[in-house]
């Protein structure tokens, strides 16, 4: 099999030609074995690994892999020496310049990699016609998607207009609030949403119009995490990275936001209406402190999404604390070590949910 980087290379990443022929999701490797769950909803957590003699490396094509934007698209404010997204200004706290956007598809190989290389854990039919992104930010899921799916029809919204410019004729993006009252005029067969953890009020009232919006028989999944993160042993009250972990909670609640609806996200599609929900959970160690060649790749893109991503998302909910971006930088500066260090048995719980609309509801 080819290697993640010449499958990604192939596909456009690297090149100045973008080429939609090929799917960008990421391969794997086949010798690197999923954590099996049977018919439990939860994967085995990760266990120490002592010896610590394999690590993982990402390629440097994913670490700089953001497509060309439309500049006249390109609406933002300035904070902090970042950008962020004009429309609705503040409803989302991180930024949407370059290195974001680089994050961001970062991410969405973090999140196809850990479910083995797809994009979605719901059964859905080969080409379902008609398909909705919230909180599409960069695009990639529902570009891949659109790829991977040519008869079916693909919308990505979200606040920021950062998507690319050249796209699969299958594949459009709207400017949208996903909390705002959907104006859709037709149903959708199928609606993902992702990261979307720090993006809404009311995730609940996401869902049901989620629900409203979908056919009979239709799907939606989310996919998203539980934070703050938990340990294997004691929780280390004294890292920086507990701290951290303490602290955004206070401040995130402090901005009216709540960062642990994911666990209630099977209530939230049981309450809309949903039926036959499957909800599997999965395990992200924030380094290669945890067994087997699985967990050691996932932490090592979910590490390099931390780093990178970690002094964006303080500036804003640690300011509410009263600290400065100074102050804040200093102290993320820590983080970053404690995220690096293995003694710091760390690991962020990941939701994958589905559920289908009743052909014939009540």
């Amino acid at each position: 099999m080819d290697s993640l980087e010449d499958v990604l290379t192939a596909a456009g990443y690297g090149s100045t030609t973008r080429s939609w022929a090929s799917s960008r999701t990421a391969s794997v490797d086949p010798s690197v074995s999923m954590p099996s769950w049977g018919s439990s909803s939860a994967p085995s957590l990760p266990s120490v690994d002592d010896e610590q003699t394999e690590t993982q490396s990402i390629p440097e094509s994913i670490r700089s892999s953001t497509m060309s934007l439309d500049s006249s698209l390109f609406h933002f404010v300035q904070e902090n020496g970042r950008t962020y997204h004009k429309y609705k200004q503040g409803r989302y706290f991180l930024p949407n310049d370059a290195a974001e956007q680089e994050r961001l598809d970062l991410q969405h190989q973090l999140f196809t990699l850990a479910i083995g290389g797809r994009l979605n854990i719901a059964p859905i039919p080969d080409d379902p016609r008609r398909v909705l992104d919230i909180a599409t930010g960069t695009g990639i899921w529902a570009i891949d998607f659109a790829t991977q799916h040519p008869e079916s029809q693909v919308i990505g919204t979200d606040l920021s207009p950062i998507q690319p410019q050249f796209l699969p004729e299958n594949c459009r993006f709207e400017i949208d609030d996903a909390e705002d009252e959907w104006t859709f005029g037709e149903p959708f067969d199928f609606i993902h949403g992702r990261a979307l953890m720090s993006c809404f009020d009311d995730p609940a009232a996401v869902v049901r119009q989620g629900f409203q919006h979908l056919r009979p028989g239709g799907v939606m999944e989310f996919q998203d995490a539980l934070f703050p993160m938990s340990y294997v042993g004691a929780p280390p009250t004294d890292s920086a990275l507990y701290r951290w972990n303490e602290m955004m909670l206070e401040g995130v609640t402090k901005l009216g936001r709540s960062w642990s609806n994911v666990k209630n996200y099977r209530r939230y599609f049981e309450e809309a209406g949903f039926e036959n929900i499957v909800e599997k959970r999965f395990y992200w160690p924030t380094s290669p402190w945890a067994k087997g060649a699985y967990f050691k790749m996932v932490a090592a893109y979910f590490q390099e999404d931390m780093l990178v991503g970690i002094e964006a998302m303080s500036l804003k909910v640690l300011g509410v604390l009263g600290m400065s971006p100074d102050q804040v930088r200093e102290f993320v500066e820590d983080v970053r070590k404690d995220l690096r260090d293995t003694n710091v048995h760390a690991y962020l719980t990941v939701t994958y949910i589905y559920g289908y609309k009743p052909e014939h509801p009540s």
